[in-house]
């Protein structure tokens, strides 16, 4: 009997067409299932098999700076919205996201992210790390930040934003947690609910290039340490 034929690879990145972004304000101004359904292989070529091609290019290109451990499969997160507990209740975001996990967990699990890409109508961004820790993660973000690896950390962060990247955590809290004393010295590190490394804007136009790629791995291999220090102390 013959073997099934592997998967075709994806074709090589070679860049968002110059015309795609006006997918995005168009869905914005129509919000239609119909609509969407008729321009759903639009969004596929124009958005979802480039963005696969980039993400497995970049994942080649960065999985040394992992290893031993090994990266998660490129994801390209679903256009529709979870609207069940929202007021709003539009069906589709006008974006495209998509991530390499830093090991097996999903995002929606917790992951850590070794590279998050966000284009789209409303804004565009690219980071690493874990947006939100979860009540295990945070317990051993505290333990570790307060303790020998948090100096560790501390110096990381230092360098990545001298080297120009925006570190931090997000919706903070506002006063060092219960346990630890009011002037640790990484008291502001202890207040995070997450933490993340955002990198410099994209040049303008690069997005429609195949140096996009360049550009990708370049700054997520500069973040790398950030991501494995997460790995090893928060999980």
């Amino acid at each position: 009997m013959a073997r099934p034929a592997a998967p075709a690879a994806p074709a090589p990145f070679a860049g968002f067409a110059k015309d795609a972004m006006q997918f995005w304000p168009e869905l914005a101004a129509e919000m239609s299932k119909p609509w969407f359904d008729a321009n759903k292989a639009r969004y596929q070529a124009q958005w979802v098999a480039p963005m696969t091609a980039l993400l497995t290019t970049v994942a080649a290109r960065l999985a040394p700076a992992y290893r031993p451990a090994a990266l998660g499969a490129p994801k390209v997160m679903r256009i529709h919205r979870d609207v069940r507990f929202s007021k709003d209740k539009t069906p589709y975001k006008t974006h495209i996201g998509a991530v390499i996990p830093a090991g097996d967990a999903s995002m929606a699990e917790g992951g850590c992210a070794a590279l998050y890409v966000h284009l789209g109508l409303d804004e565009e961004f690219v980071g690493v790390g874990m947006y939100q820790f979860g009540p295990a993660a945070l317990t051993a973000w505290r333990a570790a930040v307060a303790g020998k690896a948090g100096a560790a950390l501390a110096t990381r962060i230092a360098a990545l934003r001298q080297a120009g990247y925006t570190v931090g955590g997000h919706d903070d809290y506002k006063k060092v947690p219960k346990g630890f004393a009011e002037d640790h010295p990484r008291a502001a590190l202890l207040k995070q609910k997450g933490l993340t490394a955002m990198f410099p804007p994209i040049p303008r136009g690069l997005i429609h290039k195949p140096a996009f790629a360049d550009w990708l791995a370049e700054h997520a291999r500069a973040t790398a340490p950030l991501v494995t220090w997460l790995g090893a102390h928060v999980g």
